[in-house]
């Protein structure tokens, strides 16, 4: 019997790739890791500048331009951190954003560079929306990982 990450790979080669705005690299990326890669990474508008934006409300972006990131954060007030206790030989471990609260112990901020790096290094996708479905700013963002097994 096929496991799950089997039969997404399966689905994912036969063609089942919906994402929208879709540069060349991002066609190779996605061709390279398709088996790997989520289901909203596959379906999602792929965005590679800060000037791009959601076609309507709550829609999924995708993006691994560093550019996009950090100004989709800054406009929430947000500032690089990871999980204390996550890192991997002296790098940071799992990536967030503390989003203006300070304080917050389960987070430590750390430079922009060090989480762009980790970023780049872990061959991650940015997924994240501009606004929810209403259209009040959102917070949300999610990393896909194409080395992370997926259940």
């Amino acid at each position: 019997m096929a496991t799950k990450s089997q039969t997404r790979a399966n689905d994912h080669a036969a063609g089942d790739i919906k994402a929208t705005n879709l540069t060349d690299e991002d066609k190779q990326f996605i061709a390279k890791h398709r088996g790997e890669l989520s289901d909203s990474t596959l379906r999602a508008k792929w965005t590679h500048s800060p000037d791009e934006h959601a076609d309507r409300p709550g829609q999924t972006l995708a993006t691994r331009s560093p550019d996009v990131i950090e100004a989709w954060a800054k406009e929430r007030g947000g500032q690089p951190a990871t999980v204390p206790g996550t890192e991997h030989n002296g790098r940071p471990g799992v990536l967030r954003f503390e989003f203006g609260r300070g304080g917050n112990d389960r987070l430590q901020e750390i430079s922009w560079d060090d989480w762009l790096r980790t970023f780049h290094d872990r061959q991650l996708v940015f997924l994240y929306q501009e606004t929810t479905s209403d259209g009040h700013q959102s917070n949300f963002f999610h990393l896909d990982s194409p080395t992370r097994e997926h259940e």
